[in-house]
């Protein structure tokens, strides 16, 4: 192997056009139609204070849009939230069941629902956003939320800020780590767009990681030569480069970034 390990490549890149950017966001959304089982597993949960913030004074009704396998929508019914979790994918709907059975899950995706109009005093879409037409999906969830309700927008992300993380999540690809100054766009139907941000650590160990990125979209919609490289490049830098044995338990910083509007 060369010296200093192998060459690391950035993460996929959605700049193309918008056409281009479309079709590739739904290429890669597809690839998480299947394995809620294992995205359940690996996937990290959201910090509380994150649906605390979100969270108008007194709602009583939400929906997860995009919700998965309902790792946020846990947190607003631990908050006393009636909350509907809508999802394009039967597999990661199946496990949400499994996971909170009280909850009512349906298919659907931010664009079209299916929910009854004005229903909500809460949406929120936690690590699906870039996977949504913004201003139909903005159109269609204003429909579905009560006059002042709001839209809750959350991200968790691998805080590459510290150095080892940065060059972790370029070998991980991924593409989702926002740049400075990030902004989510969302439709003219929404009005006061603020944001709040979490740093926390999650702790995991090295085929944690390994784990967690084979839940991401890049390993899960490339060929076998590609998944192989990136497992091997992560062994090379988690237990050669890093020194790290397999017991260990590594700190994992995290950064959740949440964002939300008011129904204008």
């Amino acid at each position: 192997m060369a010296r200093g390990g192998p060459k690391l490549h950035s993460g996929p890149k959605l700049h193309s056009g918008p056409k281009l950017q479309h079709e590739r966001r739904q290429e890669l959304g597809q690839s998480y139609r299947d394995g809620g089982e294992h995205y359940e597993r690996v996937r990290p949960g959201y910090p509380g204070d994150s649906a605390d913030w979100l969270i108008p004074a007194g709602a009583r009704d939400a929906a997860d849009i995009g919700a998965g396998t309902g790792k946020f929508t846990a947190l607003l019914v631990a908050r006393g939230l009636h909350t509907v979790a809508v999802d394009p994918s039967a597999d990661m709907l199946d496990q949400l069941r499994r996971t909170l059975p009280g909850v009512t899950a349906v298919e659907g995706t931010a664009e079209h629902t299916g929910l009854p109009a004005a229903a909500f005093d809460l949406a929120t879409v936690a690590q699906a956003w870039h996977w949504c037409d913004p201003l139909p999906a903005s159109t269609e969830i204003a429909r579905i939320l009560r006059p002042h309700g709001v839209l809750g927008l959350v991200w968790n992300q691998l805080d590459t800020s510290v150095p080892w993380v940065h060059r972790l999540s370029r070998i991980m690809h991924a593409g989702d780590v926002h740049k400075p100054h990030f902004k989510p766009p969302v439709g003219p139907e929404f009005t006061g767009l603020e944001s709040h941000l979490t740093r926390w650590e999650d702790p995991v160990r090295t085929g944690d990681i390994m784990e967690l990125t084979k839940s991401r979209s890049y390993y899960l919609a490339a060929g076998e030569a590609t998944r192989a490289k990136v497992l091997g490049n992560l062994d090379w830098y988690l237990h050669q480069h890093l020194g790290h044995s397999p017991d260990d338990i590594l700190p994992l910083p995290y950064l959740t970034q949440s964002w939300r509007a008011v129904r204008a």
